[in-house]
């Protein structure tokens, strides 16, 4: 029975191309809208998640928290220091490794060609910590940073827009004003949002404190990794403690630094594109109520057009559950052929718009927001469709079979 239902309506759609391409039109605006925003935001979404994993899930993050709207904050000097990590180090049971990280907008040469880039000086723990590690050539040695040796690691980017040739590796480039001796290459990451993960030059963190002063290093940003994923919390609240009796944070005052875990960051992130996906699927639903409404009018149309045939049923023996389910399941019918074309549609569209833009991640549908575009575009059928199928139910068949 549901099957010929099914089949029927089919014949219906078939017979009025043009009219029911306009009745699923909101459907498939709606649809398609959604589909194409939850597959750039899950693209993003996974992108950014498959980078912290890269990390690892005992990387923790320490960086100077400056707010000049904090009464606690406003006018004190902020500062986060390479001491500051080594003495969270001795004193935080749950840590394994720290990096510091200074890091600076830089200009770099080699012969005629210049390249504005970001300059980070770390320390020996760096690759470790952030998962990064020397493709081409070797990484700091202890006696690097002992004689804040003027050398550096370099991204391929930065290779690329100095066009630097082979041999690179022991050939000298100018970072800023000075000059340094290239021992290494690392990883190729690739770009993300835009932003081209291999633009950076590499120094030690000594040598950077040597060329730029003390001063300069006074707001690092410190990296750690705890001895193992059940310690993380452990080593956060170990972190907090130290640096609050180190900075003379009296209580009940907000710390001057914030502590990130990686499932933290993920979190805000997942939040943000969370909210956003949510704000733009309130927008679409518009289309999908102008849709339904646009079903019940075309099935109400369709009702006066086939009184006589409802007629001729009742008059066989159809039962008013008969002509009820047949009318609902041509108005289900009407939007699932609606969402499975939106679906398509969507889909082509957050590839063709994660492609538009440079160096944002592929799309990425999942399986969830399929099975949800459906389970809409059924329910507005549904709802839509039952007014018509009622009013279908309730005809007379005397009246209906004498309907003109």
């Amino acid at each position: 029975m549901i099957w010929d239902n099914f089949r029927i309506a089919l014949q219906a759609i078939r017979a009025n191309k043009m009219r029911s391409l306009l009745t699923m039109l909101g459907i498939i605006i709606g649809v398609a809208a959604v589909i194409a925003v939850v597959s750039i935001v899950q693209g993003l979404n996974y992108v950014i998640a498959t980078q912290f994993e890269g990390v690892g899930v005992t990387y923790i993050m320490v960086f100077p928290r400056q707010d000049l709207q904090d009464p606690d904050l406003a006018g004190r000097e902020v500062t986060l220091t390479y001491d500051d990590g080594i003495a969270v180090m001795e004193q935080a049971a749950g840590l394994e490794l720290f990096n510091p990280v200074f890091y600076r907008g830089e200009q770099t040469r080699s012969g005629d060609r210049r390249h504005p880039t970001m300059l980070l000086g770390v320390g020996p723990s760096h690759q470790e910590v952030s998962n990064h590690w020397v493709d081409r050539g070797r990484f700091f040695s202890d006696l690097d940073l002992q004689r804040a040796a003027r050398v550096a690691l370099i991204g391929r980017k930065v290779i690329e827009e100095l066009e630097l040739e082979e041999p690179i590796l022991g050939s000298d480039l100018i970072v800023g004003a000075s000059t340094f001796t290239i021992i290494g290459i690392m990883e190729y990451k690739g770009e993300m949002m835009g932003q081209n993960q291999d633009d950076f030059v590499l120094l030690p963190i000594t040598t950077a404190r040597d060329i730029y002063g003390v001063d300069a290093v006074k707001q690092l940003r410190l990296d750690f990794k705890a001895t193992s994923p059940e310690t993380v919390d452990l080593a956060k609240d170990q972190i907090g403690e130290v640096l609050r009796r180190r900075h003379r944070i009296p209580e009940g005052t907000k710390d001057d630094f914030r502590v990130l875990l990686q499932e933290e960051l993920l979190e805000r992130t997942g939040a943000i594109l969370g909210t956003v996906t949510s704000v733009v699927g309130g927008v679409v639903s518009i289309a999908l109520l102008v849709g339904g409404i646009g079903i019940m009018n075309i099935m109400l149309v369709s009702v006066t057009e086939r009184t006589r045939e409802i007629g001729v049923r009742k008059a066989v023996g159809a039962r008013k559950s008969d002509i009820l389910v047949q009318f609902l399941t041509e108005a289900v019918t009407i939007s699932l052929v609606g969402g499975l074309i939106g679906i398509l549609g969507g889909w082509g569209l957050g590839i063709l718009g994660a492609k538009a833009i440079p160096g944002f991640p592929p799309a990425h549908v999942p399986i969830w927001a399929i099975a949800l575009a459906f389970g809409f575009a059924a329910l507005v059928g549904v709802f839509f469709g039952t007014y018509p199928a009622a009013k279908a139910a309730s005809l007379d068949p005397i009246d209906a079979l004498r309907y003109e």
